[in-house]
Protein backbone atom coordinates (compact mmCIF):
# COMPACT_ATOMS: atom_id res chain seq x y z
CA UNK A 1 0.00 0.00 0.00
CA UNK A 2 1.24 3.50 -0.51
CA UNK A 3 1.32 4.40 3.43
CA UNK A 4 3.81 1.74 3.96
CA UNK A 5 7.37 2.26 4.15
CA UNK A 6 9.81 0.00 2.26
CA UNK A 7 12.31 -2.36 4.43
CA UNK A 8 15.55 0.25 3.03
CA UNK A 9 13.33 3.32 4.90
CA UNK A 10 12.49 1.62 7.99
CA UNK A 11 16.24 0.21 8.39
CA UNK A 12 17.57 4.03 7.18
CA UNK A 13 15.35 5.61 9.83
CA UNK A 14 16.21 2.73 12.67
CA UNK A 15 19.86 2.91 11.82
CA UNK A 16 20.26 6.58 12.06
CA UNK A 17 18.31 6.16 15.75
CA UNK A 18 20.58 3.98 16.88
CA UNK A 19 23.59 5.61 15.81
CA UNK A 20 22.28 9.02 17.68
CA UNK A 21 21.90 6.70 20.79
CA UNK A 22 25.65 5.47 20.29
CA UNK A 23 26.37 9.40 20.09
CA UNK A 24 25.47 10.04 23.26
CA UNK A 25 21.88 11.61 22.59
CA UNK A 26 20.08 9.45 24.44
CA UNK A 27 20.91 12.34 27.68
CA UNK A 28 18.99 14.32 25.66
CA UNK A 29 15.56 14.69 27.85
CA UNK A 30 13.69 14.62 24.30
CA UNK A 31 15.15 11.07 23.69
CA UNK A 32 15.65 9.36 27.09
CA UNK A 33 16.12 5.97 26.13
CA UNK A 34 19.54 4.16 28.03
CA UNK A 35 22.22 3.39 25.96
CA UNK A 36 21.29 -1.03 26.54
CA UNK A 37 17.92 -0.46 25.47
CA UNK A 38 19.27 1.31 21.89
CA UNK A 39 19.01 -2.07 19.60
CA UNK A 40 15.69 -2.81 21.54
CA UNK A 41 14.66 0.52 20.21
CA UNK A 42 16.11 0.12 16.67
CA UNK A 43 14.07 -3.62 16.45
CA UNK A 44 11.15 -2.15 17.40
CA UNK A 45 11.14 0.79 14.62
CA UNK A 46 11.66 -1.68 12.16
CA UNK A 47 9.22 -4.01 13.73
CA UNK A 48 6.58 -1.21 13.84
CA UNK A 49 6.47 0.87 11.05
CA UNK A 50 4.64 -1.82 8.94
CA UNK A 51 2.22 -2.42 11.42
CA UNK A 52 0.52 -5.88 10.18
CA UNK A 53 -1.15 -7.66 12.67
CA UNK A 54 -0.44 -11.78 12.99
CA UNK A 55 -3.21 -14.07 13.44
CA UNK A 56 -2.83 -15.67 16.66
CA UNK A 57 -6.36 -17.49 16.56
CA UNK A 58 -7.18 -21.41 15.61
CA UNK A 59 -10.33 -22.98 15.50
CA UNK A 60 -10.81 -25.35 19.00
CA UNK A 61 -8.54 -26.55 20.80
CA UNK A 62 -4.69 -25.56 20.20
CA UNK A 63 -2.79 -28.77 18.78
CA UNK A 64 0.43 -30.14 20.35
CA UNK A 65 1.44 -29.67 16.66
CA UNK A 66 1.28 -26.03 16.93
CA UNK A 67 3.38 -26.15 19.90
CA UNK A 68 6.18 -28.34 19.02
CA UNK A 69 6.60 -26.64 15.60
CA UNK A 70 7.01 -22.99 17.73
CA UNK A 71 9.33 -24.71 19.84
CA UNK A 72 11.20 -26.62 16.39
CA UNK A 73 11.19 -22.99 15.04
CA UNK A 74 13.54 -21.51 17.89
CA UNK A 75 16.18 -24.31 17.24
CA UNK A 76 18.07 -22.40 14.79
CA UNK A 77 18.49 -19.28 16.90
CA UNK A 78 21.44 -20.51 18.88
CA UNK A 79 21.63 -17.70 20.55
CA UNK A 80 18.91 -18.75 22.51
CA UNK A 81 19.60 -19.79 25.86
CA UNK A 82 15.46 -19.95 27.53
CA UNK A 83 12.05 -21.03 26.70
CA UNK A 84 9.56 -19.78 29.04
CA UNK A 85 6.28 -21.65 28.19
CA UNK A 86 2.38 -21.05 29.65
CA UNK A 87 -0.36 -23.51 28.15
CA UNK A 88 -3.79 -22.53 29.19
CA UNK A 89 -6.05 -25.40 29.88
CA UNK A 90 -10.00 -25.74 29.95
CA UNK A 91 -10.72 -26.63 33.87
CA UNK A 92 -14.02 -29.37 34.61
CA UNK A 93 -15.02 -26.60 36.92
CA UNK A 94 -18.11 -27.87 39.13
CA UNK A 95 -20.72 -25.62 40.47
CA UNK A 96 -24.28 -25.11 40.95
CA UNK A 97 -24.82 -25.68 37.08
CA UNK A 98 -22.95 -28.27 37.30
CA UNK A 99 -19.66 -29.68 35.73
CA UNK A 100 -17.79 -27.64 32.91
CA UNK A 101 -17.39 -30.02 29.81
CA UNK A 102 -16.40 -27.17 27.55
CA UNK A 103 -15.86 -23.21 27.34
CA UNK A 104 -17.04 -21.85 23.43
CA UNK A 105 -14.77 -18.53 22.88
CA UNK A 106 -15.87 -15.89 20.61
CA UNK A 107 -13.78 -12.77 20.25
CA UNK A 108 -14.20 -9.43 17.99
CA UNK A 109 -11.29 -10.72 16.10
CA UNK A 110 -10.22 -7.04 14.13
CA UNK A 111 -9.74 -5.52 17.51
CA UNK A 112 -8.04 -8.65 19.63
CA UNK A 113 -5.54 -8.71 17.04
CA UNK A 114 -4.72 -5.27 17.15
CA UNK A 115 -4.19 -5.41 20.71
CA UNK A 116 -2.11 -8.75 20.72
CA UNK A 117 -0.03 -6.94 18.34
CA UNK A 118 -0.07 -3.60 20.86
CA UNK A 119 0.82 -6.08 23.71
CA UNK A 120 3.51 -8.06 21.35
CA UNK A 121 5.43 -4.77 21.00
CA UNK A 122 4.81 -3.79 24.82
CA UNK A 123 6.35 -7.14 25.47
CA UNK A 124 9.74 -6.84 23.09
CA UNK A 125 9.81 -3.05 24.16
CA UNK A 126 10.45 -3.90 27.60
CA UNK A 127 12.18 -7.27 27.86
CA UNK A 128 15.27 -8.78 25.69
CA UNK A 129 13.28 -11.09 23.78
CA UNK A 130 14.39 -13.40 20.79
CA UNK A 131 11.04 -14.53 20.43
CA UNK A 132 7.27 -14.37 21.13
CA UNK A 133 4.37 -16.70 20.36
CA UNK A 134 0.82 -16.46 21.02
CA UNK A 135 -1.73 -18.92 20.16
CA UNK A 136 -5.70 -18.67 21.09
CA UNK A 137 -8.30 -20.97 20.55
CA UNK A 138 -11.78 -19.74 19.10
CA UNK A 139 -14.99 -22.04 18.71
CA UNK A 140 -15.61 -25.33 21.12
CA UNK A 141 -12.85 -26.54 23.40
CA UNK A 142 -13.27 -29.53 25.72
CA UNK A 143 -12.42 -30.02 29.34
CA UNK A 144 -8.97 -30.80 29.53
CA UNK A 145 -7.85 -29.33 25.69
CA UNK A 146 -5.42 -26.12 25.65
CA UNK A 147 -7.35 -22.96 24.41
CA UNK A 148 -4.26 -20.39 25.33
CA UNK A 149 -1.29 -21.01 24.40
CA UNK A 150 2.15 -18.19 24.66
CA UNK A 151 5.76 -18.89 24.76
CA UNK A 152 8.55 -16.24 25.52
CA UNK A 153 12.44 -17.08 24.36
CA UNK A 154 15.28 -15.00 25.42
CA UNK A 155 18.98 -15.50 25.93
CA UNK A 156 18.31 -15.70 29.33
CA UNK A 157 15.42 -17.35 31.77
CA UNK A 158 14.65 -14.22 34.31
CA UNK A 159 13.38 -12.22 30.51
CA UNK A 160 11.68 -15.04 29.25
CA UNK A 161 10.07 -16.28 32.46
CA UNK A 162 8.91 -13.10 33.40
CA UNK A 163 7.55 -11.82 29.65
CA UNK A 164 5.66 -14.92 29.57
CA UNK A 165 3.99 -14.09 32.89
CA UNK A 166 3.03 -10.81 31.61
CA UNK A 167 1.71 -11.74 28.53
CA UNK A 168 -0.43 -13.99 29.80
CA UNK A 169 -2.07 -11.04 32.35
CA UNK A 170 -2.54 -8.87 29.48
CA UNK A 171 -3.71 -11.32 27.11
CA UNK A 172 -6.60 -12.71 30.17
CA UNK A 173 -6.98 -8.55 31.06
CA UNK A 174 -7.27 -6.64 27.52
CA UNK A 175 -8.07 -9.08 24.80
CA UNK A 176 -11.44 -8.68 23.54
CA UNK A 177 -12.19 -12.80 23.52
CA UNK A 178 -14.79 -14.52 25.63
CA UNK A 179 -15.70 -17.90 26.92
CA UNK A 180 -19.47 -19.35 27.62
CA UNK A 181 -18.72 -22.68 29.70
CA UNK A 182 -20.98 -25.21 28.34
CA UNK A 183 -21.58 -28.01 31.30
CA UNK A 184 -22.80 -31.30 31.76
CA UNK A 185 -26.23 -29.89 32.69
CA UNK A 186 -26.31 -27.93 29.70
CA UNK A 187 -26.76 -24.85 31.07
CA UNK A 188 -24.75 -21.93 29.37
CA UNK A 189 -22.70 -19.30 31.58
CA UNK A 190 -20.35 -16.58 30.14
CA UNK A 191 -16.74 -17.20 31.70
CA UNK A 192 -15.41 -14.10 34.08
CA UNK A 193 -11.94 -13.74 33.89
CA UNK A 194 -9.34 -14.18 36.58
Amino acid sequence: PATSCSSAVRECVAYTLHRYCKAGGVKNRFFPLKAASCIRFRLYIIRTMDRKPENIFVTGPVSAEVVARSIQSLSERTGTGAHSIFLGQVRADAGDGGAVTAIRYAAYEEMALEKALDIREDIFAKYSLTCLHICHSLGLVKAGEISLFVLAASKHRRAAIEACAETVERIKKDLPVWGKEITDKAVENWKVNT
